[in-house]
C-alpha cells in the first residue's frame, strides 16, 4: 500500500429504508477522493463483520439501470446488513471498473456495437479491472476490523483484500436478477471475470414493467 493512508474527515448518523447507520466520510491520500463508509452496530473487532465492498456505479446505483447489476446488489447488501447485529458497506469511488463514468458510457456504445464489456475496455485503451481494493482495507483497519464476512461474487475482490491483510472467513453470494439488458454483461462476467454465478441458478424477469415478473428463457 506504500505511501497511501486513509483518513476518516467526518461522520454523522444516517437514517435510512434498512435502518440507522453510522455514516463515515473518508478521504484517501493518493487519489484524493471521497469515500463513504455505512456502520450498522457496534463492531466487535474479535468477530467476522459481515462486509460489502461496493464500486460506485452511478447508473445502477442511482438511476437503476439494468444494464448491470450493481445497483442490485448494493440493495441486497443493505438489505443484509439491516437483517444482522453489526455490518459494513464501504462505497469507494471507482466508477465503471475504475475508468470513470465518462469512459464506462464510451464503453456502453462500443457494447451496444457488439463488444462485451472485457473488450470495450480494452478497445479503449484501459484495463480489464483497473479497481483497487487496498483503500477499503485501510478503512477496514482503521475501524478495527481484520476479518470479514465479504458480500461478494468475484474472487479477485477477495484475493485483494486477503493479500492486504483482510481475512476473508466466509464469502456471502449476491444474487442478481437476469434481464434481457443485462444477460450479456453477466455471461461476460462468468465467461471473462471468473465470478462465481451460475447463470442457470439466478432469477429471470422481463423488462416489461418496473420488477417484472414475467418469465425469460435461459441462455
Amino acid at each position: 500500500m506504500g505511501n497511501l493512508e486513509v483518513k476518516c474527515e467526518v461522520s454523522t448518523t444516517l437514517p435510512t429504508a434498512w435502518g440507522r447507520f453510522r455514516l463515515h466520510l473518508y478521504t484517501d491520500s493518493v487519489e484524493h477522493r471521497e469515500h463513504l463508509v455505512l456502520v450498522r452496530g457496534d463492531l466487535d473487532p474479535l468477530s467476522a463483520v459481515l462486509t460489502r465492498v461496493h464500486s460506485e456505479c452511478f447508473t445502477g446505483d442511482v438511476l437503476g439501470s439494468r444494464r448491470c447489476d450493481c445497483g442490485e446488489q448494493l440493495q441486497q447488501a443493505l438489505s443484509h446488513i439491516a437483517n444482522s447485529r453489526q455490518g459494513i458497506l464501504i462505497y469507494l469511488r471507482q466508477e465503471g471498473r475504475g475508468i470513470g463514468l465518462r469512459e464506462k458510457l464510451r464503453a456502453y456504445n462500443l457494447q451496444d456495437q457488439g463488444l462485451d464489456t472485457v473488450e470495450a475496455n480494452l478497445a479503449l485503451g484501459h484495463p480489464v479491472d483497473a479497481r483497487r481494493y487496498d483503500i477499503a482495507a485501510l478503512i477496514l483497519k482503521d475501524l478495527g476490523i481484520s476479518r470479514v464476512r465479504l458480500m461478494t461474487n468475484n474472487p479477485q475482490k477477495i484475493h485483494d483484500l486477503e493479500a492486504l491483510g483482510i481475512q476473508v472467513v466466509e464469502r456471502v453470494p449476491l444474487l442478481p436478477t437476469v434481464y434481457p439488458e443485462n444477460m450479456a454483461y453477466l455471461r461476460s462476467k462468468v465467461l471473462r471475470l471468473n465470478h462465481w454465478l451460475d447463470l442457470g441458478e439466478l432469477p429471470y424477469a422481463s423488462s416489461k414493467h418496473p420488477g417484472g415478473n414475467g418469465q425469460e428463457p435461459h441462455p
